[in-house]
């Protein structure tokens, strides 16, 4: 038997009950959005611009123009935003993608270079209102799944338990005794913070980067735990597709959801100017210049779309097999996926 089956992805034998919940957690899913009356869309992995988050890796390929024209550098999508926000500007005022996306240089027990992502966008609404919506769905698939519990290693959440909302300032306040705001923009002061409570910091390292070294050292470890966490407000450097809050022009209007200690989530309501959009592309873009030697095309498609006029909208961006993952209790991306990249 084992030599007619060598045809079949690793470890396919010990991951069947998990696909069998995941075969569950997709039918769930096109089922809660159709209630919510949201119209499902399918747009191109193909793109002129993968996403300008500095830090990703996009995929490169090739278009060949079959009658002689010259050959286009596209890309992989690392997420369906900016073909979907084009939608929005069309007029489309709920839709939703369940899309594969593409990141190079990730492979860890919750990063794998393809993976499933659901996002969903709708005009007119707030991000508090898109909390309540993402808890609805999480619990929906969970009890589509027969699971009353978020499970990683030994770290448990309860999805039918009130869920918490904790600002990016009270969390570091809390678990790194640090005045987060105060430091926005202050690369020394936030270095000196950071230092005096154990973190490393190197010379090279910009505000941002300080930033995610205490995020991952003192924050994430405890958030998601007992109950799943909507963590929000972040600070406006760390939001560069969201609109900054009206009550704070230091933090901007977005959340990351976590469960058992890994983010299953990220909105923004959604920034709408086009002048301050091109602003952060290009800051981006000279970002990864500096720290990688190469930037992508900017979607000026996108950005005339924004010019025409992209309602005010909120959107969310969901790591599908993460989700499956805690709600199946598996260790591993892996471990409820189909049939895993190999390499």
């Amino acid at each position: 038997m084992k030599d007619q089956e060598w045809w079949l992805p690793p470890n396919f034998a010990t991951r069947k009950d998990n696909l069998a919940l995941r075969v569950k957690a997709v039918a769930a899913l096109r089922h809660f959005f159709a209630e919510w009356d949201y119209v499902e869309v399918d747009t191109p992995c193909l793109q002129v611009s993968p996403g300008i988050e500095p830090h990703l890796m996009a995929f490169a390929t090739t278009l060949t123009d079959p009658y002689g024209g010259s050959d286009q550098i596209l890309y992989l999508h690392t997420s369906p935003e900016f073909a979907m926000k084009k939608l929005l500007a069309a007029g489309m005022p709920k839709i939703w993608q369940m899309a594969h996306v593409f990141r190079n240089h990730e492979r860890s027990a919750t990063h794998h270079p393809e993976f499933t992502m659901v996002e969903w966008y709708c005009a007119d609404t707030t991000l508090s209102r898109c909390m309540d919506e993402t808890t609805d769905l999480v619990r929906a698939l969970a009890r589509a799944m027969g699971q009353t519990t978020m499970r990683r290693g030994s770290d448990t959440c309860a999805p039918f338990a009130p869920w918490r909302r904790l600002s990016v300032a009270e969390a570091f306040d809390h678990y790194a005794g640090m005045d987060i705001l105060a430091l926005v923009d202050d690369r020394d002061a936030l270095a000196a913070r950071a230092q005096s409570i154990g973190i490393s910091v190197s010379s090279g390292d910009l505000w941002d980067d300080i930033f995610f070294k205490i995020m991952m050292d003192r924050i994430e470890p405890h958030l998601g735990m007992g109950v799943p966490t909507f963590l929000h407000s972040y600070p406006v450097s760390m939001a560069a597709l969201a609109r900054p809050s009206s009550t704070d022009p230091r933090v901007a209007e977005r959340f990351e959801l976590y469960a058992c200690g890994v983010e299953l989530a990220n909105a923004f309501d959604e920034l709408t100017d086009p002048v301050e959009q091109r602003r952060r592309f290009t800051a981006d873009m000279d970002l990864r210049q500096r720290l990688y030697n190469h930037r992508y095309p900017i979607d000026e498609d996108f950005l005339a779309a924004l010019e025409h006029g992209l309602p005010s909208s909120v959107g969310i961006a969901l790591g599908f097999d993460r989700l499956v993952m805690v709600l199946c209790g598996a260790q591993r991306l892996e471990d409820v996926l189909w049939a895993p990249v190999q390499g």
